[in-house]
């Protein structure tokens, strides 16, 4: 496996946040003090990345490029990934799902291939697929053990990350869905480098309503704007629990504690309002006051695609590895996402 050594665009034993070889501030930047390269890549002369070409090369048969991010960690960007995935695929596209979150691939999990391997063929790298149109490639089908940790520095990643994008062979695909990790790191510097050569539709930004999150999501859209990666939108997850009130669970409080009540209280409404059974239940879990990831779009001047509801049965249909969109239980986020993928492919 190459890291960035060699041809590559980041030596092995670069300082982190390394710019690249070829970078207009390689040997000048601030992370370049100390780095051992420093004098060399200072003065050497600067030339077109040959792995950048044979990125473009290998892309040049995938139709549009979507970036999927987050400002942090835990708000559903890996799950809205894997569904959208799913969602395009389900449309008859051919889509190609690449997880380059390293240190923390869940996608294996949510598309139901653990413990899947990655073939190679004179071709390059075959993705692991799911359907006959729906391929998946991540870094969780190398770990001998799915609980291993993956330890590695800045450069190691993104000479990871420039190989998928050189060496897996996707074939003729009408989507590459990418899911990246949370944050602007590294990574994000290097698949952004990359794929705008190739030509990227953009980036979907994925928050919760809590102002906590869309702190995070502002600092990304800004690193968007200043590397020139268009912002399709930004989507609301986890906006307000909506269930069935026949799967909600009761209990009664006491001095020795709670107690099930869950029995005694589904009786009782089928006995003097079973039409309730019906209804969804509705309960706003982060504080909606303050307009959201909405009221931030307007005043950032980017797309609201829409809001996902915080889904039970999507959190299971993810846990499961399958489509929310086959389980007519999802009834709550079903419709929410795909109302926001008919507006994702009207953009493309």
């Amino acid at each position: 496996m190459e890291n960035g050594g060699g041809k590559g665009d980041v030596p092995n034993d670069a300082n982190e946040h390394c710019p690249g070889t070829q970078s207009e501030e390689a040997g000048k930047a601030d992370a370049c003090a100390g780095c051992p390269n420093q004098q060399i890549c200072a003065t050497a002369p600067k030339g077109p990345d040959p792995d950048v070409v044979a990125i473009v090369e290998r892309l040049a048969t995938v139709k549009h490029k979507l970036l999927v991010l987050s400002g942090k960690g835990g708000v559903g960007k890996s799950t809205f990934s894997a569904q959208l995935s799913f969602a395009l695929a389900e449309m008859d596209h051919q889509v190609g799902l690449l997880d380059i979150d390293i240190c923390g691939p869940s996608i294996p999990k949510m598309l139901g291939l653990e413990g899947q391997d990655i073939h190679q063929s004179n071709l390059g790298w075959s993705p692991v697929y799911v359907e006959s149109n729906l391929g998946v490639m991540s870094i969780g089908f190398m770990l001998p053990n799915p609980d291993d940790a993956v330890i590695w520095r800045g450069p190691r990643k993104n000479g990871l990350i420039k190989q998928f994008l050189k060496d897996v062979d996707w074939g003729e695909i009408d989507y590459l869905v990418v899911d990246a990790p949370p944050g602007t790191s590294d990574e994000h510097i290097s698949i952004v480098q990359y794929l705008q050569a190739t030509g990227i539709d953009g980036a979907i930004i994925v928050t919760t309503p809590q102002q906590v999150s869309l702190i995070d999501v502002r600092k990304e859209i800004n690193f968007c704007k200043k590397v020139g990666v268009p912002v399709l939108g930004v989507v609301e997850n986890m906006s307000g629990l909506r269930q069935p009130l026949s799967d909600l669970s009761f209990v009664k409080p006491g001095e020795a504690g709670e107690t099930d009540a869950t029995e005694w209280a589904l009786n009782y409404i089928k006995e003097k309002a079973p039409e309730l059974l019906s209804v969804m239940a509705c309960s706003e879990v982060f504080d909606s006051s303050k307009g959201g990831a909405e009221k931030m779009c307007r005043e950032m001047g980017v797309p609201f695609l829409g809001k996902v509801p915080m889904d039970p049965q999507l959190c299971k249909a993810a846990e499961e590895g399958r489509s929310c969109f086959s389980d007519q239980k999802c009834g709550a986020s079903a419709p929410a996402l795909q109302s926001i993928v008919k507006k994702l492919i009207k953009t493309g």
